[in-house]
């Protein structure tokens, strides 16, 4: 008997659930994989080798395909992993085939404010501290290979700098590359939120004098930001996977040339870290579905998707494929649209948008919620008025999908705390604005309170879709980010800085980086770059700063407002309540 959600910590719910769990094998099993697809890596998770599946499931035909978006959220996020989570639980109670793909969470939120990524309540991904803590080593993986581009970019300044042309071809047996230390497009990544590594100098000498490195301003990005992340994500194959790794983009030279891993000739090592990690990860809801983890969070400065190889398996293995996008359907389920499903050549039967009455309510006038402190007080009473007003970013959203063409399903993720004619306002305004709506009690009830949700996505899954892109991609960059700006967030219009304005006159002039994708980075905590615009903002324009280039990932990645790559650490950040004990060795305190 699972224990009560109103009563009990989900660390504690995943726990005891953990006792009940099936082995990887009997997942695998259940699943349709065969032994040498299945790859243990313990007694109930594991790897799934994707080539040999998707070989001989090639001539199968693919399941329905369904991602899962939001609204946008507040500070504490609105429940779209546990939404997940409660839709393939909610599947598999009316007996339906089903697999999800989410993404493996990041330490630096889990150690922060906002916990893991596992869902929450009765509607969970297990088992909770291998999925929190690293899993198989993905990210470490992903850390080991990104940071090896960098060891190999910094000591090549080194030896250029300490060497004449002679010695330096004597010696290394390479021509001067002549990177400008000022143009340095990677920084160096770890997988915790940690601001004062936002901006720092390397290479000062000491002891060594120039043997201790090159000096110059260097920076930290958190690990799932990194390019690597991005191209675990896109890949289809370990062959595509070192090409993209070769096409990264670590500085440019002092004509303006760019200079890559393959100039550096560091992408076969950065590639060998990866290998593995090319593989989907196996583990399974709190009622026992197949769930496939696979690449990263932060769809506000990545990509934020789980991956196409995840997705490829997932509907070959299943009748109904549930896969996870970031954030809101303006940065998360638009980068879904116009990134992922270009690169793998799927599309989406549905799109949910999660939404609660909780963030309506914040949307539509009620103070912003503040991690780690008590919810306003304003937030316990019935407010049916800021409920509706709140629905004006619901809508946006909404209309974001069926932009896509996609048929749009609205999940009010149900708290117990929500009246009646809360949640009739919500179902009203959403159904007149074109969605089908289904209210959803997983958090407290698991699979037995997502049946309404299964129906109305399996519904869903029937109608007809005609699936369009946003933009195509002989489009100027500059019109793709204006269309991006003005459909997806409602802005008026674009302003650059005159650093962004440089680095796209270089795109535009260049054959190659001028078809290459967007990947907009942006706050998730509003529909503009400012995060304290609540609701559906009116009467701004989004601010370039700058634009990053990803040529192996394959887009490029404009940096709007005043958003960093790496995260900060909150004042009263979650490591203080993990805890491990001491006589059986678990681990408590995660959520």
């Amino acid at each position: 008997m699972a224990l009560d959600p109103t009563k009990h910590a989900d660390w504690e719910i995943a726990q005891e659930a953990e006792s009940r769990m099936k082995t990887v094998h009997e997942l695998g099993e259940e699943l349709g994989l065969t032994k040498e697809e299945l790859l243990p890596q313990g007694h109930y998770f594991g790897k799934i080798d994707y080539r040999k599946v998707l070989e001989r499931l090639k001539d199968k035909p693919n399941g329905k395909y369904i991602d899962v978006t939001a609204i946008t959220p507040t500070p504490l996020g609105e429940g779209k992993s546990t939404s997940t989570m409660g839709l393939v639980q909610g599947l598999g109670k009316r007996g339906k085939k089903v697999v999800a793909a989410i993404r493996q969470p990041s330490g630096g939120p889990t150690f922060n404010i906002k916990g893991s990524a596992a869902g929450g309540g009765l509607a969970q991904c297990i088992p909770l501290t291998p999925f929190s803590l690293g899993l198989t080593g993905d990210i470490n993986a992903i850390m080991n290979s990104h940071n090896l581009a960098m060891v190999a970019l910094t000591s090549r300044m080194q030896h250029e700098r300490n060497y004449n042309d002679e010695q330096l071809e004597r010696l290394s047996g390479m021509k001067r590359l002549d990177i400008d230390p000022t143009k340095v497009e990677m920084g160096w990544i770890i997988d915790f939120c940690c601001q004062s590594l936002r901006n720092i100098i390397i290479g000062m000498n000491d002891v060594g004098g120039k043997a201790d490195g090159f000096m110059m301003k260097s920076k930290f990005g958190i690990a799932v930001s990194s390019e690597i992340m991005a191209i675990l994500a896109v890949s289809i194959s370990l062959k595509d996977m070192r090409e993209r790794i070769s096409k990264i983009v670590v500085a440019y030279n002092k004509k303006g040339k760019p200079v890559t891993t393959k100039d550096l000739e560091v992408d076969g090592a950065m590639t060998a870290w990866m290998v593995e990690a090319l593989n989907p990860n196996l583990m399974q809801s709190l009622e026992g579905q197949p769930v496939i983890v696979h690449a990263g969070p932060f769809a506000n400065i990545a990509i934020g998707q789980s991956s196409i190889i995840a997705d490829l398996v997932g509907l070959k293995l299943a009748d109904y494929h549930v896969t996870e996008s970031g954030f809101g359907a303006d940065i998360g389920f638009e980068k879904f649209w116009n990134l992922k499903c270009r690169f793998s050549g799927l599309k989406p039967d549905c799109a949910v948008v999660v939404a609660t009455i909780r963030a309506l309510k914040c949307h539509g006038g009620a103070p912003v919620p503040v991690p780690g402190k008590p919810m306003p007080k304003e937030y316990e009473g019935e407010n049916v008025e800021w409920v509706a007003k709140g629905c004006d970013n619901l809508i946006h959203h909404i209309k974001n999908v069926r932009k896509a063409g996609i048929s749009p399903v609205v999940c009010i993720n149900a708290f117990f705390t929500d009246t009646d004619a809360e949640i009739a306002k919500v179902r009203e305004l959403a159904e007149a604005a074109g969605a089908k709506v289904a209210l959803s009690r997983h958090w407290e009830q698991g699979g037995d309170g997502a049946l309404e949700f299964a129906d109305v996505v399996v519904e869903a899954c029937e109608e007809k879709s005609e699936f369009k892109f946003l933009y195509e991609l002989d489009e100027p960059v500059k019109d793709r980010i204006e269309k991006v700006a003005k459909e997806v967030y409602g802005a008026d219009g674009v302003d650059y800085s005159n650093e962004a304005l440089a680095t796209l006159k270089r795109v535009e002039a260049d054959p190659e980086l001028s078809k290459l994708g967007l990947c907009m980075v942006k706050t998730h905590l509003s529909l503009s770059d400012n995060p304290t615009l609540k609701g559906c903002p009116k009467g701004w324009r989004l601010q370039i700063r700058e634009i990053l280039t990803y040529g192996g990932a394959g887009f490029l990645v404009p940096v709007a407002g005043t958003i960093s790559l790496m995260p900060g650490t909150g004042s009263n950040p979650a490591f203080r309540r993990v805890d491990v004990d001491v006589e059986t060795g678990k681990v408590q305190g995660l959520f």
